[in-house]
């Protein structure tokens, strides 16, 4: 096979290093294609045992390797750098839409409105209901829109209370994912909580404490049937009628507390007649020339499972009302507070019979009775809290973010601005 190349082996004696071999590289690649292999090219002169003055001949002046002579008269040549093939670079847009609604969902509401303005892409997931779940605009001054752009997200939990809220301006008029709501002593008109309270539907847990209400928005309240807890104490503006209506619907609530409404004799008589029988926790404090010891035993009648039960400022109360007391025998916290005509003898001597953990009696005690009564009654803690919790979203420290026991995640900074 292609003997024409090769030349013959002079054979001289025994001794085999007379040996020649013969290759010409540039006919044999023929050959080398013939027999299937690619021949290789010529390799660059190794310079790592090369002399000095050779590397210099052969090496461009632009490539020439600096040398290191060292003491001893040897020249250390260094080797040529290795160039490594660049990293390969992940885009965003190779990500997947969970791996980025993960990445999201550790951004400030800030940061997440800032991202939605990024791409199409992304202001759909930065608009996707599992980033929404619940929303905290304590104390912002939140202008027209907003409010029914941010619930149109899907917000379970909405926390606004002391705040300045402009008209929602739904753009569809659709079912709401609330289930716990706080506008508590916030500026909004009646249309813009009307249009809140009428895509509710699922509400367990709604604080409207200090506002202007209607009638409207009591008969919107009562298509919740679900509702836990309901908080409009210090409210105003609506009917004895529809305080009745809502209560009937209502038939799950636990927690009430509608203290200190503008009600007049026939508001109270009116609720005291139609507390559902599942309330647990009451306060009906605040009324003090119209609440009767007839409506205190119709309140009895209609919730005897009572636990929490605060009547404080009610001052045509009088140890006639005791009696009734004695019916709820899952009573463990009274609040009797600035009810003149019960005096401490009587409370000393209910403190003995039902095994109450707390009793408000301030006002009615001086503080040498007081210290006969924390004597007396060991077990009850007496006038250690100075306003009730019943119903209320947030107790204790103010600044706290818990709403009913819940945190809320999406929050803005004091700087940051709806």
């Amino acid at each position: 096979m292609h003997r024409k190349h090769l030349q013959e082996i002079p054979v001289s004696g025994r001794n085999a290093s007379n040996l020649a071999w013969s290759w010409d590289s540039d006919t044999d690649s023929d050959l080398l294609c013939g027999m299937g292999v690619t021949p290789m090219e010529k390799e660059l002169q190794d310079t790592e045992n090369t002399p000095q003055d050779f590397i210099v001949k052969i090496s461009p002046p632009h490539k020439r390797q600096k040398v290191k002579e060292r003491d001893d008269g040897f020249f250390i040549a260094r080797r040529p750098r290795i160039v490594r093939p660049a990293q390969t670079v992940i885009s965003w847009d190779a990500l997947p839409d969970e791996l980025l609604l993960g990445i999201f969902s550790y951004l400030h509401l800030s940061d997440l409105l800032r991202v939605s303005r990024v791409c199409k892409r992304w202001h759909r997931l930065s608009c996707d209901e599992s980033l929404w779940h619940s929303l905290d605009l304590t104390g912002k001054h939140i202008a027209d829109g907003v409010i029914g752009r941010v619930l149109s997200y899907g917000v379970v939990a909405f926390r606004c209370p002391r705040s300045c809220v402009g008209e929602p301006s739904f753009t569809k008029m659709k079912l709401l994912r609330l289930q716990h709501l706080d506008l508590s002593n916030s500026t909004i008109s009646f249309d813009a909580v009307q249009s809140i309270i009428y895509g509710c539907h699922k509400l367990q847990n709604l604080s409207l404490e200090g506002l202007a209400l209607s009638d409207d928005i009591m008969s919107l309240i009562s298509h919740n049937t679900s509702l836990v807890r309901l908080n409009v104490g210090g409210c105003s503006g609506f009917s004895p009628e529809s305080l009745a209506t809502m209560l009937t619907k209502c038939c799950r609530l636990d927690e009430l507390n509608l203290s200190w409404c503008d009600f007049t004799a026939d508001h109270v008589k009116c609720a005291a007649e139609h507390f559902p029988s599942s309330i647990t926790q009451l306060n009906f404090s605040g009324y003090r020339q119209n609440m009767e010891i007839s409506d205190v035993k119709s309140l009895v009648e209609r919730c005897p499972n009572l636990t929490d039960l605060d009547l404080s400022d009610s001052v045509m109360l009088t140890a006639d009302c005791f009696p009734l007391f004695y019916q709820l025998t899952r009573l463990q916290h009274l609040g009797l507070s600035r009810c003149y005509q019960i005096c401490p003898a009587t409370v000393l001597e209910f403190g003995k019979k039902i095994p109450l953990k707390t009793l408000s009696v301030f006002g009615i005690v001086t503080e040498s009775s007081l210290q006969i009564l924390n004597e007396s009654l060991p077990h009850i803690k007496i006038n250690s809290c100075y306003f009730s919790t019943i119903a209320r979203p947030t107790t204790g420290n103010r600044k706290s973010r818990d709403m009913w026991g819940m945190r809320c995640k999406l929050t803005l900074n004091s700087k940051d601005y709806l």
